[in-house]
C-alpha cells in the first residue's frame, strides 16, 4: 500500500515500530528488545524491523524516529542520550544510508507531545476551553476584557508534554507543529534546577528527603529531574525509611495509608508543583499532557494543580493537566507523525 507513515520509538527497554494509514489509524506494530550498549546492534535492529514492514506493506518514503537524545547541530553526532551508546554518533546519517529512506527524527518527549497535541489528549481541550471562557465572559462588564477573552478562544493550542519516568523530559507544540528550537533542546524542562523551598525549613521530615545529594546523569546537580523520576522518588523513599521499593510500590503505600509513603508522595506532588509552574510562567500552555509510568499515579492529576495556584505568576490558572490518550504508544504515533508535512 501506498501513503502509509512508519514510526519508531527507540526506548530504553524495547524497539517499537508501528505504521499508520493517512488518517492516523494504526496497521501495523510491532516491539523488540533494544540492545544494551551496542550501536551497531541498534542500527541492525531498526534496519530489520523496517524491512520487515516494508515487506508487509510496501515500499515506504519516510521514517520517523522517537530517539532518547537529540542531534547536535554543531556536529550532527547525537547528545544528551540516556542510552549512552548513542552519543556521540552519527545515528540519523548511519540509519538513512542503511535503509536509504528520509529519516526525521526528533527526541522522544518531543514525539510524545505531537501525538498528543495532533489526535491525543492536547487535541480536544479547545471546546471545554471555549466553555471555561465562555463563563468568563459572562462574568465580566469590561467590553475590552470580554474581547481578550475571544482572542484566547480563538488562538491556537499550546500544548506542553511532560515525560515523567526513568528520566523528566519535555515537548513543546503549538498550533500542533512541533517546536524544536535552535538548539534542539525546546521543553527540556528535566535539567533545569528545581525551585528552592525556604518554606519547607518547618517541616523536618521533607527538609531530610530534601537534602539528600542529589547528582543528576548530565553532571550537575539537584535537577529537576533529580527530584520528578520514577529511580529518585524511590531514592527519596529509601532515604527517609532505608526501605527499597518501586516507584509504584510507593503509591501503593500511600494509597493504604503508610505515613513515610504519603511523606514521600506528598513532597513529590509539591516538587511537580513548582516545576510545572515555571514552565507556566514562561510558556502559558493550553494544556500539559504527562507521560511515562508516574503519570499512572491517578492522584497527581488533581493534587498537582490544586497546589501549582501558589507558584504561577497569575492570579488564576486555567491551564489543565491531563493523563495521555495513547500512553506509551505516544512515542511511536509522534514518530510516525514526523513524517507528514
Amino acid at each position: 500500500m501506498s501513503g502509509y507513515h512508519i514510526g519508531i520509538d527507540l526506548g530504553g527497554t524495547k524497539i517499537e515500530i508501528a505504521a499508520f494509514d493517512p488518517e492516523g489509524t494504526q496497521i501495523y506494530q510491532l516491539r523488540v528488545p533494544t540492545p544494551q550498549k551496542d550501536y551497531e546492534k541498534t542500527l541492525n535492529d531498526i534496519c530489520n524491523l523496517v524491512t520487515e514492514c516494508q515487506n508487509q506493506l510496501g515500499p515506504a518514503n519516510c521514517v520517523g524516529i522517537a530517539t532518547p537524545g537529540a542531534q547536535s547541530l554543531l556536529t550532527g553526532l547525537m547528545k544528551n542520550c540516556n542510552s549512552t551508546c548513542l552519543n556521540n554518533k552519527p545515528f540519523k546519517s548511519d540509519l538513512q544510508a542503511r535503509l536509504e529512506l528520509s529519516v526525521r527524527m526528533a527526541n522522544d518527549a518531543d514525539c510524545f507531545t505531537l501525538s498528543e497535541a495532533i489526535d491525543g489528549a492536547g487535541s480536544n481541550l479547545k471546546g471545554t476551553i471555549h466553555e471555561v471562557l465562555k463563563g468568563t465572559i459572562h462574568e465580566v462588564l469590561n467590553e475590552e476584557l470580554v474581547e481578550s477573552v475571544n482572542e484566547l478562544v480563538t488562538e491556537p493550542l499550546i500544548v506542553y508534554g511532560v515525560i515523567l519516568g526513568t528520566g523528566v523530559g519535555g515537548g513543546i507544540v503549538y498550533d500542533k507543529k512541533l517546536l524544536q528550537g535552535v538548539n534542539r533542546i525546546s521543553g527540556e524542562w528535566g535539567h533545569n534546577p528545581m525551585p528552592h523551598f525556604s518554606v519547607r525549613e518547618t517541616n523536618s521530615d521533607a527538609n531530610s528527603i530534601f537534602k539528600r545529594p542529589r547528582r543528576c546523569y548530565c553532571g550537575k546537580e539537584n535537577c529537576i529531574e533529580t527530584y520528578l523520576s520514577g529511580p529518585s522518588l524511590a531514592a527519596d523513599f529509601h532515604h527517609l525509611t532505608g526501605d527499597e521499593l518501586k516507584a509504584e510500590e510507593i503509591v501503593q503505600q500511600a494509597l493504604q495509608g503508610d505515613l513515610n509513603a504519603e511523606k514521600v508522595l506528598d513532597f513529590y506532588c509539591d516538587n511537580l508543583a513548582r516545576a510545572l509552574a515555571s514552565v507556566i510562567n514562561i510558556l502559558d500552555p493550553h494544556v500539559i499532557v504527562m507521560g511515562g509510568g508516574l503519570s499512572n499515579i491517578q492522584s497527581l492529576y488533581s493534587i498537582v494543580p490544586s497546589i501549582w495556584g501558589k507558584y504561577v505568576f497569575s492570579d488564576e490558572v486555567r491551564t489543565r493537566l491531563v493523563p495521555p490518550e495513547y500512553g506509551d504508544s505516544s512515542g511511536v504515533r509522534g514518530a510516525a507523525w514526523l513524517c507528514v508535512d
